[in-house]
């Protein structure tokens, strides 16, 4: 099977990762929270890193190929909404719940971005 390669600047590094346990604590103990259907969303500033995504699905979810697909999803959905807006240095952790297995990846889409925009910073009005 081969896999597509997103075009050059549109790929979802290591630095865009939360990968330590201490980050995701800070978001979880510090940062603000926003709940869905779908998904919970932790947020935390992190100074000048610049946007990171971690996730946690618990086993309530499914099988391990049943998790692993969400979270497939789940950072394919951000990796495209990072591109097209404006997000400040936040580290982002989605806690995938149960319903998230059977949802549909427009489902989950308009969850995850309807979540996170609520933590984008107000449009300035032109004058």
């Amino acid at each position: 099977m081969h896999r597509q390669t997103p075009p050059a600047g549109e790929g979802f590094g290591r630095h865009h990762r939360l990968r330590r346990r201490k980050d995701f604590l800070r978001c979880y103990q510090r940062g603000r929270k926003r709940h869905g259907s779908l998904a919970s969303l932790h947020v935390h500033l992190n100074g000048e890193q610049g946007p990171r995504l971690g996730m946690t699905v618990s086993r309530k979810v499914g099988k391990a190929v049943v998790r692993q697909r969400v979270k497939r999803r789940i950072r394919e959905i951000y990796r495209r909404w990072q591109k097209r807006e404006m997000l400040p240095s936040l580290d982002v952790v989605v806690h995938l719940k149960p319903a998230a297995a059977a949802a549909s990846f427009e489902d989950l889409k308009r969850e995850l971005e309807r979540l996170l925009s609520t933590f984008l910073p107000p449009a300035e009005t032109c004058r």
